[in-house]
């Protein structure tokens, strides 16, 4: 080392001398900055693989968070398309979580699975209404009748006003002309099948796919195909199962009998379900982790399905990392009252900022064979850099609660469109069924449920492919600056600094009027 490194390092410091050095002051992501290193790495080539468990490996290292206006069977699949991991929240009757579950182990990329359909007697009028109404970006349509079989197919050519009277049998393309192949014949990968099928006939837009009985079973379109064949470039893949189906993960609740004791019939037969389902990871959520309870229930689970992924938290604690990892947990999540929803640090006066609860859970995990997963407080592609110098991995709720693929209601406002965003511990989500993660209960009129968390709107925004495509780029520019080319060197190499409110004013735009205001 020469004497420029030499001076350098007694100013930025490695993880273990700069946290400690802090003593009892305790930051997060925007009050510590990265320094920059000697690099040979181009951001291209950097690698962003995480092993989540033994069992489950992850192209890219970001979980969409369990809460019911992120994570549903849409964010699951978008999550899983692009590598990452989706948690489908717990506020669901048991039956409709496995029925989420289910819909993202068979689905089929390039496979419109559930696509709108007409029937034979609407005039295209309505249909042309409809459209302007939904405002779809496509305009055909299969046409089926109530037993969902394939009738024929309605061409956006015929789906014009000057048709408004006509009916649909009287200008759809009939059954026999309607390209379709059998369910049975996709195999295990079937957007190979369509692509080879559209390969063969270039006259053909549309292929339907249909069971023995001409059931409609899902429907493939060229242009999706074609654009799934230039991804198929792109260096992070689907995160698929042995059987070639997208990954999946589903939150839990804690049931537990009258008396108080852990209710292992119910919890046993919801896992045993969603395991037949296809579930690949189960995530034990409570907002406060280090207890009893949280540990009977982790090792039940370990013990009753030993290849199980699981997830446990929310921690920030060493005593509580090494707690839920001898109790049987394979990831931890970090983070008590960071998130933008949060509010139970106001509340209850408890929690830790992130980065410092990251160091101590890190210490903690050396020797547990756990990994650490990073759980609220990331509002940028720069602080999911700060978290993976120390975590393996991060989950994020506001940064994808805007997406179409986030099932929260949307609200048209001044001729903006919102979608509704709240936290897991907000006064609706506990009624919907989340008060036990805040050891609360929504039933008893006898005490007032203490809301943790507040309900909020979020302007709708892109697809969660090109948000993950922006905060994957902002982290491989950053492992590009510190000369690391995976997750690991990214923890050895990092380098820390300490950020005066000046410092963090300086790190944004200023003195300037924004044009473009989109950034990682």
């Amino acid at each position: 080392m020469n004497a420029g490194n030499h001076f350098d390092h007694q100013f930025y410091l490695a993880a273990d001398p700069f946290f400690r050095s802090m003593g009892s002051h305790a930051l997060t992501y925007d009050d510590v900055s990265l320094a920059t290193e000697y690099s040979e790495v181009l951001p291209k080539e950097t690698h962003l693989e995480m092993q989540l468990s033994d069992q489950i490996r992850l192209s890219i290292p970001i979980i969409s968070a369990d809460m019911d206006t992120v994570t549903e069977a849409s964010m699951a699949i978008a999550m899983a398309l692009a590598g990452g991991l989706g948690l489908i929240h717990y506020n669901l009757p048991p039956q409709e979580q496995i029925r989420q579950v289910s819909r993202v182990k068979h689905f089929v990329h390039g496979l419109i699975q559930d696509p709108v359909t007409v029937r034979p007697d609407q005039t295209i009028g309505e249909i042309y209404s409809f459209l302007q109404e939904k405002r779809y970006s496509f305009n055909s349509f299969p046409v089926v009748n109530q037993q969902n079989e394939l009738l024929g197919l309605l061409s956006g050519n015929a789906v014009k006003m000057r048709y408004a009277s006509k009916l649909v049998h009287e200008v759809m393309i009939p059954r026999e002309a309607v390209a379709t192949i059998l369910l049975s014949e996709l195999g295990k990968n079937p957007i190979q099948k369509a692509q080879e099928y559209f390969e063969n006939n270039w006259q053909t837009s549309k292929l339907a796919v249909i069971d023995n009985h001409n059931h409609l079973k899902g429907l493939f379109t060229r242009k999706d195909t074609e654009a799934i064949l230039e991804e198929a470039h792109a260096e992070l893949k689907p995160c698929r199962d042995k059987d070639f189906r997208l990954v999946c993960g589903a939150a839990l609740s804690i049931p537990r009998k009258s008396h108080g004791a852990l209710d292992t019939d119910t919890l046993g037969a919801h896992v045993e379900a969603l395991l037949h389902a296809g579930l690949d990871v189960a995530a034990l959520s409570s907002a406060h982790a280090h207890t009893k309870s949280m540990g009977e229930a982790l090792r039940f689970l370990k013990k009753q399905f030993p290849s199980l992924t699981l997830i446990a938290g929310n921690v920030t604690s060493g005593e509580g990392v090494e707690y839920l990892a001898d109790a049987g947990a394979d990831a931890i999540k970090i983070g008590q009252g960071p998130g933008s929803i949060c509010t139970t640090r106001i509340v209850a006066g408890v929690g830790i900022p992130q980065l410092t609860a990251l160091y101590i859970a890190t210490q903690a995990a050396k020797n547990k064979n756990v990994r650490i997963l990073a759980d609220g407080g990331i509002s940028k592609s720069g602080d999911i850099v700060k978290a993976l110098t120390l975590a393996d991995g991060v989950i994020c709720g506001g940064l994808l609660a805007s997406s179409p693929e986030a099932p929260g209601q949307i609200f048209e406002i001044d001729g903006k469109r919102y979608k509704q965003y709240r936290g897991m511990g907000s006064l609706e989500a506990m009624k919907a069924g989340s008060a036990a993660r805040y050891g609360h209960d929504v039933n008893d009129r006898s005490r007032k449920t203490t809301a943790e968390g507040i309900e909020a709107l979020k302007e709708v925004n892109e697809p969660v492919s090109q948000v993950l495509s922006r905060l994957i780029g902002g982290v491989q520019s950053g492992m590009g600056y510190i000369g690391a080319h995976n997750l690991q060197e990214l923890k050895t190499k990092a380098r820390y600094v300490r950020v005066s409110p000046a410092g963090l004013k300086e790190s944004n735009p200023h003195d300037v009027i924004e044009i473009n205001t989109k950034r990682s």
